[in-house]
């Protein structure tokens, strides 16, 4: 990934990516986990504007890379910096609320 702009990452202090393989979810009910290895974030020296600032220290972007071993061939495999939320767990998380009459 490039163009990230934070100037640290938790990567550095040893978390992991997450990780969603449709095989592995299919044959071990395993679903997002962390995994990878090698994992780096760091500033790249692509700056993100060439406007000298006014306190002379200009602002970069950061690389974050990995590696990650396919464990099964023709498998689909997503990545993600956190666990996803979709529209779908909001709808349903909103559902329970509003059918719990003391949330509600």
């Amino acid at each position: 990934m490039l163009n990230l702009c934070k100037p640290d990452s938790l990567y550095n202090e040893g978390m992991k990516i997450l990780v969603y393989s449709e095989k592995t979810a299919a044959m071990k009910d395993i679903g997002w986990h962390r995994g990878g290895t090698k994992i780096s974030y760091y500033q790249n020296g692509i700056r993100k504007d060439d406007k000298k600032p006014a306190n002379g220290i200009f602002k970069s972007y950061f690389t974050h890379t990995f590696t990650y071993n396919f464990a099964y061939e023709n498998d689909t495999v997503y990545f993600a910096y956190c666990y996803p939320y979709t529209f779908t767990d909001l709808t349903e998380d909103l559902n329970k609320l509003m059918a719990d009459p003391i949330k509600a």
